[in-house]
């Protein structure tokens, strides 16, 4: 039954998807070049691929400075940076590539999921881009992207297992192609990155002299190195509950009260550091990185059982903001050493917002035909989208109880 489901979903899909193709589109691989515009949160970026993966031209703007000092992501504030910025990071990655707009074969653009008000701005201009220019439009799935960016840097066949893992969003799916994906658990509160970021601002942690220019995140991780992970043992999530899913607001509720706990215990008031920082952010890492794991571990277990990755050499790929975390990526590699998967995790700089996954997403599709819009069509963002078919009641259902695996992680 459970094959059955999936195909005939499948066929659904493919039979929804809509394709432009101009005569432009006919032409050389050498002329098939794409440029993908990224404004999904808080990083304006652009860039130019070839359909090799070659990045011929980008530009990033990041707004990190202005967040940190304001204490998080304003939408307002995100959304204004956007504006005075996107005409020249996309300027910048068409000069630096040596492409005038007239040799693109398409432009690929997020417009879903993520900030409401900094989406818009990146498909405003996207629109009256490809309208002036007369260029196909991509609309691109931001998570869908952050999945496919392995594949621009190694050849990575299909299916294969990902962990997407950021500021806005978890989930495991299994990647079945392009635009084909079986959405096997995600966030039902908050997610990773931002659980982090909120550890960090309640710790005050930009007062630390190593961590006023970084995010909440980065400083949790560099803090963590010289902490003690056993001091504070904070409870996994979702020990009881045996799907794929992801909860981190009852384990920042957890790291809350041991804050509040400490600042008493120190007499000291909330935004003054604590001696003890360090081993708050080691215990924390630990326990995201734990939950994240024992996910993931469920969901490699699921895909074995219904045969849904290649016996031969499977694959878990690592990939989204948070992905950039060493510690975390040394984790995971636990459970793919003890279920004999292969980890791949692209380079920090590509796990992180930017044009060239963006790009590169585009180029995929365009390859294959998927999602190709002519430039008069009007497309809508989206601040919530679930990436492919869900499959996280069939997870549930299976209710798989996981074998006991040692987190030997080295510092």
């Amino acid at each position: 039954m459970f094959p059955t489901r999936v195909k005939c979903l499948q066929r659904l899909l493919q039979l929804k998807h809509t394709c432009w193709c101009p005569t432009s589109l006919g032409k050389a691989p050498c002329s098939r070049l794409v440029l993908g515009i990224e404004t999904s949160c808080d990083e304006t970026g652009a860039a130019v691929l070839d359909e090799t993966g070659a990045i011929l031209g980008e530009s990033l703007h990041s707004q990190k400075e202005v967040h940190l000092r304001t204490g998080g992501i304003i939408p307002t504030v995100a959304q204004q940076l956007h504006r005075e910025n996107i005409e020249r990071v996309v300027q910048e990655a068409l000069e630096r590539s040596g492409v005038d707009p007239s040799r693109l074969s398409a432009v690929a653009t997020t417009v879903k999921p993520g900030l409401g008000l900094s989406l818009g701005v990146g498909l405003e201009f996207s629109r009256k881009f490809v309208r002036r220019h007369n260029k196909p439009f991509i609309p691109i799935h931001h998570m869908e992207a952050h999945a496919l960016t392995v594949r621009m840097l190694r050849p990575v066949a299909f299916p294969f297992l990902v962990l997407l893992v950021s500021g806005g969003d978890s989930l495991l799916a299994v990647t079945r192609g392009v635009d084909d994906f079986l959405l096997l658990g995600h966030a039902l509160d908050e997610a990773p990155g931002d659980t982090l970021d909120k550890v960090a601002r309640r710790l005050s942690l930009i007062k630390h002299p190593q961590c006023s220019t970084i995010s909440g995140g980065q400083a949790i991780e560099l803090l963590a190195k010289d902490g003690d992970r056993t001091r504070f043992p904070f409870r996994t999530p979702m020990g009881q509950t045996y799907d794929c899913c992801f909860s981190f607001a009852g384990l920042r509720n957890q790291i809350n009260k041991t804050i509040m706990k400490s600042e008493a215990e120190e007499g000291i008031e909330q935004g003054t550091l604590l001696s003890c920082v360090n081993d708050i952010a080691a215990s924390t890492q630990h326990t995201v990185a734990s939950h994240l794991a024992k996910r993931t571990h469920r969901a490699i277990l699921f895909c074995k059982a219904n045969g849904l990755l290649p016996s031969n050499s499977p694959t878990l790929v690592l990939s989204g903001g948070v992905a950039s975390n060493r510690y975390i990526r040394k984790a995971l590699a636990t459970i793919t050493d003890a279920t004999a998967l292969s980890l791949l995790c692209p380079p920090a700089k590509f796990c992180t917002d930017n044009g060239v996954m963006i790009a590169w997403n585009g180029v995929e599709r365009l390859r294959e035909g998927k999602g190709i819009l002519p430039p008069d069509v009007d497309v809508s963002y989206e601040t919530k989208a679930q990436l492919g078919v869900d499959m996280m009641a069939e997870v549930k259902a299976a209710a798989i109880r996981m074998p006991s695996v040692r987190m030997k992680i080295p510092r």
